[in-house]
């Protein structure tokens, strides 16, 4: 059996497609990954997602996306797709278990956060340890945070984050940032944010399962000191989840895929929305948006097949 929509990838994105495609009968497919539900699944309070006044969480949040997705009828497995072929129709779409065909393929397989790579940095994640300052700043009001990066995005989120904190140290392994002189120039004039030079963070401290603070080590002097804070926002950048297509689709140099006319890729009939193709916004409520455009998309694009 040919399918008339197979997604790959969950989150906001993916499971806003399934919904929309289900409803519009569409019988969609869902390979959903071994771990589904994009990085929502990684936060506790979300308070900036329409609809829920007194905030709820996102491993919650992306259960009812699934839920609604499922009544109209989209079937999701929780597998990972190991391969695509998009150069001829039906496409096909290889998971760990299944090889099926596709008269469309929406991909929303989203992107994942650098880390640091330290063990109790992702256990505390949501616990005082955050990828995403627009998503988590309000709950560090009044209280001393860190940040890490030396990008726009890092200036940025330091930035937005003085909305909040009383104090935001930025902390680079340099001794002057990567930003444009711009952002630069308006972290160096905020009086709220103070920067360590030349440091890595070796070790995030915690107490009662969370944030307590930072061992940092200056990497000119070897010298170790200890900062304490309730929060650390890690931006060192993100890394789209698109090595399944390269060379299949056209991508950015940043390896993000290229969209054109909102959620359209370089192939007809593939759909691409959400955090894979998204590197300027990166929110719940757009990563949806965009997965409710390519879904509508795609049953366009398949009545023009069918007349």
């Amino acid at each position: 059996m040919i399918r008339e929509v197979v997604i790959i990838g969950s989150g906001p994105a993916g499971y806003t497609a399934a919904l929309y495609s289900s409803r519009a009968q569409l019988d969609p497919l869902v390979f959903a990954g071994s771990l589904s539900g994009g990085q929502l699944m990684l936060t506790t309070d979300v308070e900036n997602y329409p609809g829920f006044p007194e905030g709820v969480m996102g491993p919650d949040l992306m259960e009812y996306f699934r839920k609604q997705a499922e009544r109209f009828g989209a079937e999701i497995v929780f597998e990972d797709v190991v391969e695509v072929d998009f150069s001829s129709q039906p496409y096909r779409v290889k998971s760990t278990s299944q090889e099926v065909e596709a008269k469309t393929v929406i991909i929303s397989t989203g992107a994942s956060a650098k880390l640091l790579g330290l063990e109790a940095e992702s256990r505390l994640m949501g616990h005082g340890v955050s990828t995403c300052a627009t998503c988590d700043g309000f709950f560090f009001r009044g209280q001393e945070i860190a940040i890490v990066g030396g990008g726009d995005s890092a200036m940025e989120e330091a930035i937005f984050l003085t909305r909040f904190a009383d104090k935001v140290t930025v902390i680079h392994r340099r001794d002057t940032l990567r930003a444009s002189k711009i952002m630069q120039q308006k972290a160096f004039d905020n009086p709220k944010i103070e920067f360590m030079w030349d440091s890595a963070i070796t070790e995030v401290l915690e107490k009662d399962d969370k944030v307590s603070g930072v061992e940092v080590e200056n990497l000119k002097s070897n010298e170790k000191s200890t900062l304490e804070l309730t929060g650390l926002f890690v931006a060192i950048g993100h890394i789209p989840n698109t090595h399944l297509f390269e060379g299949k689709l056209d991508l950015h140099e940043n390896g993000y895929i290229k969209t054109h006319d909102a959620v359209k890729t370089s192939v007809e009939g593939i759909f691409a929305c959400g955090d894979v193709q998204d590197f300027t916004y990166r929110q719940a409520i757009t990563a949806a948006g965009s997965g409710c455009m390519a879904a509508m998309d795609a049953e366009r694009w398949l009545e023009t097949q069918h007349s």
